[in-house]
């Protein structure tokens, strides 16, 4: 099962993302922990995207894509895998799918989890609250001021995608304001439907 959870900051894809990990035993990838670890293992593609951090760039689509499908290949992502952050624009999801097809793959599911904008910010401010009070350290993610901030970008950048996939006939819609254990059911009936 090869999959793209979509949707904005806060929505809860990296809480759905760690359910989907334990009931299907696929791995969950993060582009930025791939990244890292490409250029730690010193891999071809890891090297060229150390050269590209390193002169203070960001790296290319072809990069990231590059990285993708060199971590798909490996033994554990061999029945699937869960893209949670990418692809991030429609150049990106463009460059996922020639990827994909040159391998012979192709994405099983998308799913947008769609949620309420302004209550996700209230979400975040009683998070942030909640921290303090208890006595612990405020998640950077969880500031409300850049959370507002990540906010923004998604929708000047990223939630293009959406359309994109859905104009491809892959993307489904779920409800991401209710309760957890409902969103993982709904995830669960998509992914059932696929079979």
């Amino acid at each position: 099962m090869r999959l793209i959870l979509l949707g904005p900051p806060g929505a809860g894809k990296g809480t759905q993302a760690q359910r989907l990990v334990e009931r299907h035993t696929i791995p969950q990838l993060s582009t930025g922990d791939m990244l890292r670890a490409a250029v730690a293992a010193k891999t071809p593609i890891g090297i060229k995207a150390k050269d590209v951090m390193d002169s203070g760039g960001l790296v290319s689509d072809d990069i990231v894509v590059g990285i993708i499908k060199d971590r798909i290949a490996e033994p554990d992502a061999k029945s699937g895998f869960i893209l949670d952050g990418f692809p991030r624009t429609v150049a990106q999801a463009e460059a996922l799918d020639g990827m994909l097809k040159s391998e012979g793959l192709k994405l099983d599911a998308v799913i947008e989890l769609v949620v309420d904008q302004n209550a996700l910010v209230h979400r975040i401010v009683k998070r942030a609250e909640e921290a303090k009070a208890a006595g612990q350290p405020v998640r950077k993610d969880d500031d409300p001021e850049v959370f507002k901030t990540r906010l923004e970008a998604y929708n000047r950048d990223t939630a293009v995608v959406a359309p994109y996939y859905e104009k491809a006939g892959k993307l489904t819609k779920i409800d991401g304001m209710q309760p957890m254990d409902q969103v993982s059911s709904a995830i669960s009936g998509v992914l059932r439907g696929l079979n």
